[in-house]
């Protein structure tokens, strides 16, 4: 079962919470023109990312975003639907990145989140490792970047 929402909230999400198995969607985000014509320009100045005419003239007939710039939005609706925001203790891997289908300026993005493992820590009892499956889909619910998400999460309970 898929859920919209992961309960309880952010602010009292420790490892316990992260069952694997549990599939969540998030989003949508939509991908802003400007937003991602800057962050390409400052970023990933590839001319199929800041040039309209040029982009017409590639192998994607036209502007689209940075896999980067997809990796941030999707980093952004993580923080905002999935990592907790109290036991939260960073990441040691992005894990591998897949970009399968370009973006465009006014897709609209979601996230599914499939928790792969959850496992404590041997040596630091008081945390746990998250794995997770992260696929970015657009409005046409097409799968346009995957990739792997490991988070180290504090514990409730230092058993």
């Amino acid at each position: 079962m898929t859920h919209t929402t992961f309960s309880p909230p952010a602010d009292d999400r420790y490892f316990e919470d992260y069952i694997p198995g549990s599939e969540y969607e998030f989003g949508p985000m939509r991908v802003e023109e400007e937003e991602m014509l800057a962050f390409a320009r400052r970023y990933d100045p590839q001319s199929y990312h800041v040039d309209p005419e040029a982009a017409r003239q590639s192998a994607f007939g036209g502007l689209i975003a940075s896999g980067w710039f997809t990796a941030a939005l999707t980093m952004r609706l993580l923080v905002d639907y999935y990592i907790s925001s109290v036991a939260a203790m960073g990441s040691p891997s992005a894990g591998e990145v897949h970009w399968l289908k370009p973006v465009r300026a006014g897709d609209e993005l979601s996230l599914r989140v499939e928790i792969l493992e959850a496992r404590r820590s041997e040596s630091k009892p008081d945390r746990g490792i998250v794995r997770a499956f992260v696929e970015v889909l657009n409005q046409h619910r097409e799968v346009v970047m995957t990739r792997e998400a490991v988070g180290i999460v504090r514990c409730r309970t230092a058993d």
